[in-house]
């Protein structure tokens, strides 16, 4: 893709050499955080086509916005590094400076604001692209002082809420993976096939979140699998998972994926190391890693008493695959306060 600039870098010249000049008399923040691929650098020639642009957040004090808004609009040029700075954002035409102030952005965006204490709540209630969303990206100027304390605040979960993240992930897994040769067993591979293609998706989060990273949404999932120092072996597995015509070829495919799954569990050290084989599915001739033991040892290891007695629905993201919910943080959060409830896991 010969010519192509990324988004990140784009932005961070079209602050630096048209944007700071304007507000060099504003205290300001400035970032390329939020929606977008190329705050997440998985941008190519084609994001072009919609909702990309020279682009960079503003952040200003309480009752500046419409000021700066109104200075910057006024003379900003019609083009930089060979992109119009006006394209379609929504389906609205409009420039790529938005200016906004730091509370109600992230409220807006997170539900709540993490300069003030984040709770259990908190974090089990922000989709994970929204967390990735906020850490990724660059901060090209943090004149409030605000904005790098906050990313930093949200760069991965406490220790103990971790854990649970981790062990409702390993339950998602325990939960079917027997199922996949139940199904071919009654001859059913369609169905064999459909339940290993969402067994793959369940260990890619998990891969991610033992690396402590965010998993992104569907689109870029396996870009940052890919992206993941390590993972080549586990990525091969799931593709012949998925490739697989039979269950035999699929069974030993997933069992790869799942030991490599166990060895990284025993290499992070959360828990006593526990066996890395697989095994069969009680009386059954399933092979399966277990999940169930991974998730309860991994319980039992956290040490903060109201953690370790939340229901094992996990995060939203464990919850809920709905987009509609997942965009929107008062629906997420409400879905996760009622998945939460009679814990209090909020207090």
């Amino acid at each position: 893709m010969s010519g192509f600039v990324p988004g990140l870098e784009l932005s961070r010249a079209f602050y630096g050499e048209v944007v700071a000049p304007l507000t060099a008399d504003v205290p300001h923040s400035a970032a390329l955080i939020g929606a977008g691929s190329e705050v997440q650098a998985f941008d190519t020639e084609r994001s072009a086509d919609h909702d990309w642009g020279p682009r960079v957040l503003l952040f200003v004090p309480p009752g500046a916005v419409a000021e700066v808004e109104a200075r910057v609009t006024a003379a900003l040029p019609e083009s930089f590094g060979g992109y119009p700075t006006v394209f379609a954002q929504g389906g609205t035409p409009r420039h790529g400076v938005a200016v906004a102030e730091m509370g109600g952005w992230l409220n807006e965006r997170l539900g709540f604001d993490p300069r003030e204490q984040i709770t259990t709540l908190d974090w089990l209630s922000t989709p994970w692209q929204a967390l990735a969303e906020t850490t990724g990206g660059e901060v090209f100027h943090d004149g409030l002082g605000e904005l790098e304390p906050v990313r930093q605040a949200l760069r991965w979960y406490p220790d103990d809420v971790w854990r649970h993240v981790l062990a409702c992930q390993w339950r998602r897994i325990g939960a079917e993976e027997s199922f996949v040769g139940r199904s071919a067993e009654v001859g059913d591979e369609l169905g064999s096939a459909v339940l290993a293609a969402g067994l793959a998706r369940q260990v890619m989060r998990l891969a991610l979140l033992q690396r402590k990273r965010y998993p992104p949404y569907g689109k870029w999932l396996g870009s940052a699998l890919a992206r993941m120092s390590g993972a080549a072996e586990l990525g091969q597995a799931l593709a012949r998972a998925l490739q697989a015509r039979s269950y035999h070829d699929r069974e030993q495919a997933l069992c790869e994926a799942y030991e490599r799954l166990a060895a990284v569990h025993n290499r992070i050290a959360l828990t006593t190391p526990l066996e890395t084989a697989v095994r069969p599915f009680h009386t059954r001739p399933f092979r399966v890693i277990g999940g169930d033991r991974f998730a309860a040892c991994l319980t039992e290891s956290i040490g903060d008493a109201a953690v370790r007695a939340l229901p094992p629905t996990g995060s939203i993201d464990q919850l809920c695959d709905n987009t509609d919910v997942l965009r929107t943080p008062a629906r997420a959060r409400a879905l996760a306060m009622a998945a939460l409830a009679p814990s209090q896991a909020a207090a």
